[in-house]
């Protein structure tokens, strides 16, 4: 009897970059912790994985990361405060962060790229496939594109990419991969990869977003990866070999996503991404927005 492949459970996410294009406020707050609105923006990407069933959370982070596991943690006298108050509604959301998922961290240590903070998972992930989540995208839950992922992994093995089409003059921002049609109208089959090419070099206009769902094979390949593109170990080089050589582990897909996204890397776009929540927030849409239309009205 051929036995199923096992439910993918974990996810990791690295999380030690040191946020230097927010700078001053993460010289002491990192930058996972900005808020989106009123919940920082780490929050929402283990909400993300923990919808799409990945329960069992990774946190590769660096140093001055310390309050990422104290907001994933309970805070008793906070909660004793709240409960003597009677404010069940604050305790609530003190409480929900500590009850999403199980979390476990690993300290990179040394910023050597995407790739080696992957590869700092290792030991926690095993043999079994598994998801990474870049902290700087966020995927609006109404459009789930991890899930979607995680589905065509179990079906099709290898490992399965999030895409993008983005404009080409902004495909150098992103690594890019060329790629030709599945019988599935929003996967393809990836057969290169490039990390941030020049616009003429692009094989494409399809750019990686920050989730990927890999197969164990990946962490041998990074472990004899060399530092690429900004002297780092990059994730794309090791990714480009897998899908060069699927007897390595098996194929790469990509899941082409069109739905929601808000980029939290850039200030600009963090700043738009609060705007688009904040108006869609039942508790606070109606007035921010009337606010918004009136501040338009009168800079214009």
């Amino acid at each position: 009897m051929t036995q199923s492949p096992p439910r993918i459970s974990k996810a990791v996410i690295p999380a030690a970059g040191l946020g230097t294009r927010f700078l001053p406020v993460t010289k002491a707050t990192p930058k996972e912790m900005l808020p989106v609105v009123d919940k920082p923006a780490i929050q929402y990407v283990v909400e993300e994985a923990v919808m799409a069933g990945l329960s069992d959370v990774l946190m590769v982070t660096g140093r001055n990361k310390r309050p990422l596991e104290d907001h994933f943690d309970r805070n008793y006298e906070l909660e004793e405060a709240l409960t003597r108050k009677g404010d069940t509604e604050r305790l609530a959301k003190v409480q929900e962060s500590s009850d999403l998922a199980t979390m476990h961290y690993v300290r990179q240590g040394d910023p050597k790229g995407l790739g080696h903070a992957v590869l700092c998972a290792a030991p926690h992930v095993g043999d079994q496939p598994f998801a990474v989540l870049l902290g700087d995208d966020l995927i609006d839950p109404r459009d789930p594109l991890l899930s979607r992922m995680v589905e065509i992994q179990e079906r099709e093995g290898g490992s399965v990419i999030a895409l993008m089409e983005v404009d080409p003059d902004q495909i150098h921002l992103y690594g890019c991969a060329a790629v030709e049609p599945t019988a599935y109208g929003d996967v393809v089959k990836v057969h290169d990869l490039v990390e941030k090419p020049d616009r003429a070099d692009a094989p494409s206009n399809y750019a990686i977003i920050g989730r990927y769902v890999l197969d164990p094979a990946v962490f041998e390949i990074l472990r004899r990866t060399e530092p690429g593109r900004g002297g780092e170990i990059q994730l794309t080089d090791a990714l480009q070999q897998l899908s060069a050589d699927e007897k390595a582990g098996g194929p790469v897909h990509g899941v082409v996503f069109k739905g929601r996204r808000y980029d939290t890397g850039d200030r600009g776009d963090y700043l738009r991404a609060i705007v688009r929540l904040a108006c869609e927030r039942e508790d606070l849409g109606p007035d921010f927005r009337a606010w918004l239309r009136s501040y338009v009205t009168e800079e214009m």
